[in-house]
């Protein structure tokens, strides 16, 4: 019962939102861990039909592997948050919402980001599933 809590699972509504990314799509790190670019290979909490890959939205924890950064990173598998997609996606209140690139944020098995600062907007979906991601974010959109 210790990871699933500290992931930001547990006290938030997590609503439908369009998925924008599926496995093998490749995305920014926004975050200053040291990596650059990395691939999607599984989406966690995810249940789908048999041979359907899973699916990735806003606020979705992923296993990644970094393809391009620090060599020491290099190769290794992490969990990342996706802060921003480029599939457009509708919030509750009616507005619809896309960003410039698929990006995410690498994140610890706790749910506690990497790095010390993000780069661009993150979207207000992921920052209210984890409070330590939008404390360390410039912008919330």
């Amino acid at each position: 019962m210790g990871t699933r809590r500290k992931m930001g699972r547990k006290g938030v509504i997590r609503h439908r939102t369009s998925y924008g990314l599926c496995n093998g799509s490749r995305i920014l790190i926004a975050d200053n861990s040291g990596a650059k670019i990395a691939q999607i290979i599984n989406v966690d909490h995810f249940k789908t039909r048999l041979r359907r890959l899973p699916k990735a939205t806003v606020g979705s924890i992923c296993t990644v592997t970094i393809k391009k950064g620090k060599p020491e990173m290099r190769g290794n598998i992490m969990k990342a948050v996706i802060v921003r997609q480029k599939m457009i996606f509708r919030r509750l209140d009616g507005t619809r919402l896309s960003f410039e690139d698929n990006a995410g944020v690498l994140v610890t098995r706790e749910g506690d980001p990497r790095g010390t600062e993000v780069r661009g907007p993150i979207a207000r979906e992921a920052a209210e599933l984890f409070p330590r991601l939008a404390s360390i974010s410039s912008l919330i959109i």
